[in-house]
């Protein structure tokens, strides 16, 4: 955990992990000098990953009302600068242009606008609905519907796992505004973790990186809440 001030505070809800394996080779070209791919036996994994936010707010400032509460679906894989294991972004939908751009400017991230829904289905369901909107940022169309629940109880995932490996990262690695490498540490407790299982309607958040995803079932897990603290991006030096 960082000695410094942490800068943001989230909690985050009602989250999905949906996994598939991909060869390292297929991911590769999309990961930036200085960082590699945080491969699990061999293989990289990509993930989509549909959740919503509240309580966004800034270090000793109250949550902004209308920007503090809002669906974001993010696509990400796993990545390494040799020094600490994090995560990094392909894309990030949010259903708030403020949040959009701010996260733009200051993390250097890939956010775009959508359209987005996260709604009980159920006793314990989710039905999740995003669809970016069109040319954000430039970006290609993208949509994910789904409904999903948890389907076990809660636990941490053990050391050594996957599921430890996927959910486990307390740093994101993004580009910086002259096109080098940050760093943005984040802290929570271990995740709650659930097994899950969803009705995968329509995704299409993958096809704008110009590939297919498996056409296996995804590795899926579910968590209800978790509350966070980012804090402000660094450099990485890089070799």
């Amino acid at each position: 955990m960082p000695t410094r001030r942490w800068r943001m505070a989230q909690s985050w809800h009602d989250l999905l992990f949906a996994h598939w394996p991909l060869s390292a080779e297929t991911l590769q070209p999309f990961i930036p000098s200085g960082l590699k791919l945080d491969t699990f036996d061999g293989r990289a994994w990509i993930g989509v990953i549909p959740f919503r936010m509240s309580g966004v707010r800034l270090a000793g400032l109250p949550a902004l009302p209308g920007a503090s509460a809002f669906p974001e679906l993010n696509v990400r894989t796993y990545v390494t600068d040799g020094t600490k294991p994090g995560v990094w972004f392909f894309s990030l939908d949010a259903a708030n242009a403020l949040v959009v751009a701010v996260a733009r400017a200051w993390f250097g991230l890939p956010y775009h606008r959508a359209t987005m829904s996260c709604e009980p289905d159920g006793a314990d369901g989710i039905r999740y609905s995003n669809r970016r909107v069109a040319r954000s940022q430039g970006a290609a169309a993208a949509e994910f519907r789904a409904r999903y629940r948890p389907t076990g109880g809660a636990a941490p995932a053990r050391s050594g796992t996957l599921e430890h490996f996927l959910v486990e990262r307390y740093c994101l690695y993004a580009k910086d505004r002259r096109g080098g490498l940050a760093r943005a540490e984040i802290h929570h407790s271990p995740w709650p973790l659930q097994p899950a299982e969803a009705e995968i309607e329509l995704n299409t958040m993958v096809a704008p990186l110009g590939f297919a995803l498996p056409s296996d079932a995804p590795r899926m897990h579910y968590a209800r809440r978790l509350d966070v603290r980012v804090w402000t991006p660094e450099p990485v030096s890089v070799p």
